[in-house]
């Protein structure tokens, strides 16, 4: 089985293949976009300096899609550069959803195993806490 039990997915199983198989830029230039939109103006353009240059890769695991994004100065972008990711933040999509409504802590999935970070856990700590300061938009809140 392709997808891990606790992951929820209904999805064929073909669907992780395939996808691991296509380039990472159109989906990288998308989040990028999604991004800047949500984040907009809220964080602090020097504190995110250290993501210059630097490429982190989005894992999603139980659809085999990888994200890599770096920080312009201005505003988050696909990384293009061959190298390896500086890190790579990996989990379902169930689970980066919960995470992106704040129905689940980062520090709770990561000691299950369910949110993984790879490399320069230092630049990851930046993202994960940069994230953290950022009010939601209204789209990403549960409606109760």
């Amino acid at each position: 089985m392709i997808f891990p039990a606790r992951s929820g997915a209904n999805l064929p199983l073909f669907l992780p293949r395939l996808i691991a198989q296509l380039p990472a830029w159109p989906p990288s230039v998308a989040a990028g976009l999604m991004l800047n939109v949500a984040i907009g103006r809220q964080i602090d353009p020097a504190a995110l300096l250290p993501l210059c240059g630097r490429c982190v890769e989005i894992l999603v695991k139980d659809l085999g899609l990888r994200l890599r994004l770096t920080y312009t100065g201005s505003s988050f972008a696909p990384f293009f550069g061959d190298r390896a990711a500086d890190v790579v933040i990996g989990a379902t999509v169930r689970d980066f959803l919960l995470l992106a409504r704040r129905q689940a802590d980062p520090d709770s999935l990561f000691f299950d195993r369910r949110l993984t970070m790879e490399g320069d856990t230092e630049l990851g700590l930046l993202v994960k806490n940069s994230l953290d300061a950022v009010e939601l938009p209204p789209l990403l809140r549960r409606r109760r």
